[in-house]
C-alpha cells in the first residue's frame, strides 16, 4: 500500500475524491475515508510538518480524539448546493459533509450522507456532460491510426505510431509519432508532453495498455512500477479509464478523432524519412489545430489553455524523469544481485532476501522495502562484478586486503629463504589468489616454531623443491629444519653410475689412440 503521507497529499494538496484517491494508491476507498478521518479527528492539516515521518504520522492518527463540535438544529443542505459546490476546485463530498457535522453533530454519518446525494444525482443526467477543473486531467492514448515512415536506403516502410495527450478543461492537444506502443516510447511521450504543456496536472488518465496497466481492474488496477515511478518523479496520479467504458476517457476519444483528421490525414500524401520530419509536420498541423475555434463556443482550445489551464499547472520539476526499468530480484549466498547478467553487491545482511531493482542508462538502484541499500555505476559487459566494501563482511574485507606484493614483502621480515619460498609457491599458481592461503599458512607457522626455524624450513623445502604448506609444516614437526641441508649435485652427477666397466667421458678424449690400443 502506498503511504498514509500520499493519501492525505492526494486529498489535500489535489482535492481528489477517495474513490480517485484509492484508484490512484491501490487501496479501497473505505480504507481512504478511514485515514482522512483519523486526520481530522487528530486535527493534522496539510502540509504536514518538515519533521513528521510516517511512524510520526500513524501514531497520531492512532489516538482516539473526539471531535468537539458545536451543536446547531440545521438539517442537510440542499442537494442542488452540495451539486454546485463539488463544480469548485478542491471541494469534495468528504469536506461537505464535514461542513455539515460540524454545524449539526446529530445529524447524517457519512455513509447515509452519500447515499442520499448518489440517489438524488441518479435522477439528473449527468452522462450528458462532463465538467473538468482547470489543470486537474490530462487524457492520453494512442492514436489507431498509424503514420508511414520509409527508410531512405533501402525503401521499407515502417508503420510509426501516434501519441496523443489532451487537457480535460481546455482540450487542448499534443501529438507525436514514437516507434512503438511498448514501455520506453510511452514514458519518453508522457515526458515530451509536460514540457509541451510547460507543467503538469493533477492526474493523468490512460487507458489499460499493457505499458502502463500492469492489471487491469475496475475498482484497483495495478499500475506498472515504471509508470508510478514516473507518476512520482512529476508528482502527479494515475488513475486509468474503467474497462469498458469510454466516457471515462471521452476527452482523449475526441482528441484521437480531431488529430486523425486534422493531423494524419492532412499529412496522408506526403512521404516522410526520419522521426524528426514527421513530428516537425506534426507540430505545425498541432498549431492549426490547437488555433482552430471550437464548432459552438466563440474560442480556440489555446485561447482556453492560456486562460485555464495554463495557470493551474503544477511547474515542471528542475530535472526532467530519466527513464527506469524496475525489476525484482533474490539475492545471492554471495551478496549480490543478477541484472542482465552482470552482478551488483548489497549489503551482506540482506542475502536471500528479494529486493527491488531502478535500472537507468547509467546507474543501478537496489531498493529494500523503499529503502534505497545500494547504489552502482551500471556494467554493460556479461560476467562484469561491482563489489562495495561496505556491503561485505569484515572477515572478508581483511581477505581483500592481501595482494600478491604485500604477501611476499611481508614474508620477507622472516628471512629470504621464507620470501624465495612464498614467492615460488604464488608464481606456481595459475591465479596469484590460488597461493594466498598457503603462504598466510606458511606465515602463521612463526607464532608456533619462531622465524629462524621457520626460515631454515624453507631454506630446506627450497631445496628439496617441496613448495607446499604442508611440507614446511612437516619439516618443522619433525625437526628436519636442524638437520644438515641435503648436498646438492647437479643434473650430470645425480645420473652418474659407477662401474668398473665404464670408462668415462675422458677416455674418448684421447685421440692418439688407436682403435686396437681402445680396445685392449
Amino acid at each position: 500500500m502506498r503511504s498514509i503521507k500520499e493519501i492525505l497529499r492526494l486529498k489535500y494538496a489535489h482535492g481528489l475524491s477517495n474513490r480517485e484517491i484509492a484508484l490512484s494508491c491501490g487501496v479501497s476507498h473505505t480504507v481512504v475515508n478511514h485515514y482522512v478521518l483519523r486526520a481530522q479527528q487528530a486535527g493534522i492539516i496539510w502540509p504536514l510538518p518538515e519533521n513528521m515521518d510516517e511512524g510520526t504520522l500513524e501514531s497520531r492518527l492512532s489516538r482516539n480524539e473526539r471531535n468537539e463540535a458545536v451543536a446547531d438544529p440545521n438539517g442537510m443542505p440542499p442537494m442542488q448546493y452540495l451539486y454546485n459546490e463539488l463544480k469548485r476546485k478542491g471541494v469534495t463530498l468528504q469536506l461537505l459533509w464535514y461542513e455539515y457535522k460540524q454545524a449539526n453533530p446529530q445529524g447524517y454519518q457519512y455513509s447515509w450522507f452519500c447515499e442520499q446525494y448518489r440517489l438524488w444525482l441518479k435522477t439528473l443526467d449527468v452522462t450528458l456532460h462532463q465538467e473538468h477543473r482547470a489543470g486537474e486531467k490530462l487524457f492520453v492514448d494512442w492514436a489507431g491510426q498509424t503514420m508511414p515512415l520509409q527508410d531512405p536506403k533501402t525503401g521499407a516502410i515502417t508503420q510509426v505510431q501516434i501519441f496523443i495527450a489532451c487537457l480535460g478543461a481546455s482540450s487542448y492537444t499534443y501529438a507525436e509519432a514514437r516507434l512503438s506502443q511498448q514501455l520506453p516510447d510511452w514514458i519518453g511521450a508522457h515526458v515530451h508532453a509536460f514540457e509541451f504543456f510547460g507543467g503538469v496536472p493533477e492526474i493523468v488518465v490512460p487507458d489499460n495498455l499493457k505499458a502502463g496497466i500492469k492489471s487491469p481492474c475496475r475498482y484497483e488496477p495495478a499500475v506498472n512500477p515504471t509508470y508510478q515511478d514516473l507518476a512520482t518523479h512529476y508528482g502527479i496520479a494515475v488513475i486509468p479509464a474503467r474497462p469498458d467504458h469510454p466516457r471515462d476517457k471521452a476527452k482523449a476519444e475526441s482528441a484521437v478523432g480531431f488529430a486523425e483528421r486534422f493531423i494524419l490525414a492532412a499529412l496522408r500524401n506526403r512521404t516522410f524519412f526520419s522521426f524528426a520530419e514527421i513530428n516537425y509536420a506534426i507540430r505545425e498541423k498541432l498549431v492549426a489545430l490547437n488555433s482552430r475555434k471550437f464548432q459552438k463556443l466563440d474560442t480556440s482550445r489555446r485561447e482556453l489553455f492560456e486562460q485555464l489551464d495554463k495557470p493551474a499547472l503544477t511547474p515542471l520539476p528542475e530535472h526532467r524523469y530519466e527513464y527506469a526499468q524496475w525489476k525484482k530480484a533474490t539475492v545471492n549466498v554471495d551478496y549480490h544481485i543478477d541484472v542482465e547478467h552482470c552482478y551488483y553487491s548489497v549489503p551482506y545482511q540482506l542475502v536471500k532476501r528479494v529486493v527491488d531493482v531502478r535500472v537507468t542508462a547509467a546507474t543501478v538502484e537496489v531498493l529494500y522495502k523503499n529503502k534505497r541499500v545500494a547504489s552502482h555505476s551500471r556494467k554493460h559487459k556479461k560476467g562484469e562484478y561491482s563489489t562495495l566494501d561496505e556491503h561485505m563482511p569484515e572477515r572478508h574485507k581483511k581477505y581483500l586486503e592481501w595482494t600478491p606484493a604485500r604477501i611476499i614483502r611481508w614474508s620477507g621480515e622472516a628471512g629470504p629463504n621464507t620470501q624465495r619460498l612464498v614467492t615460488e609457491i604464488i608464481a606456481s599458481k595459475p591465479h596469484p589468489q590460488q597461493g594466498y592461503r598457503a603462504c598466510l599458512g606458511i606465515m602463521r607457522l612463526s607464532k608456533d616454531y619462531g622465524t629462524e626455524r621457520l626460515e631454515a624450513a624453507s631454506a630446506r623445502a627450497l631445496r628439496i623443491q617441496s613448495l607446499s604448506y604442508k611440507s614446511v609444516k612437516s619439516i618443522l614437526k619433525h625437526n628436519l629444519d636442524r638437520q644438515e641441508l641435503p648436498v646438492e649435485q647437479s643434473e650430470t652427477s645425480k645420473n652418474a653410475v659407477s662401474h668398473e666397466n665404464i670408462r668415462g667421458k675422458h677416455y674418448y678424449n684421447n685421440n692418439d689412440q688407436s682403435p686396437e690400443e681402445s680396445y685392449a
